[in-house]
């Protein structure tokens, strides 16, 4: 058994039984489940050099696991010397298997090699039952190794779920295995 199968086995088999006793669906259907997660890394600093935005588009290409797409400044701001069209980051959308492999991936090995990790928020939700968390650096990911980061940057990752309401979302990546601060306690 893969660790894909064994995230979406665990799914199948454990979290929706679970669900559906908790929050008393009628229909399978009703169940919450993973739909997207939106991986994202904005970096300033490659509108002023390429280089810096290649490099940033290599590694999101190799820790999600697929093509990147460098996301591009929509209007112009004289401040910050931007015009419309510059490369100011890049984003990775993932769904089905890859997406069950990297929330695996997170949970199993990016979150304890954390420095003295206690847990996520679990306040990190948006009122519609899809959650949002930042990593301060992307060599936390064994694709990535310290030799190829010249520039440390942080990224967002985004859980999208078909959950309706917070609750039901915070259930949901709690059974998934998500280790959220002070949770544990039941």
């Amino acid at each position: 058994m893969t660790k894909t199968e064994s995230l979406k086995n665990k799914y199948d088999n454990q979290v929706k039984q679970a669900m559906k006793e908790k929050f008393g669906y009628k229909n399978d259907m009703q169940i919450p489940r993973l739909h997207k997660i939106v991986l994202n890394m904005g970096v300033g600093e490659a509108s002023h050099n390429s280089k810096i935005a290649e490099a940033i588009e290599a590694q999101l290409t190799k820790i999600a696991g697929q093509k990147c797409v460098i996301t591009k400044a929509k209007k112009s701001i004289a401040t910050y010397k931007l015009r419309e069209g510059m490369p100011v980051g890049a984003m990775a959308t993932l769904r089905g298997e890859r997406m069950y492999d990297f929330l695996q991936k997170l949970i199993c090995v990016v979150f304890p090699r954390i420095r003295d990790f206690r847990g996520i928020s679990a306040k990190s939700f948006d009122g519609r039952g899809n959650y949002t968390l930042g990593l301060k650096e992307q060599a936390l990911f064994p694709e990535i190794t310290y030799e190829e980061v010249d520039l440390v940057k942080g990224m967002n990752i985004s859980i999208i779920t078909t959950a309706e309401t917070d609750d039901e979302a915070r259930e949901l990546l709690k059974l998934l295995g998500m280790p959220f601060k002070g949770m544990n306690k039941q």
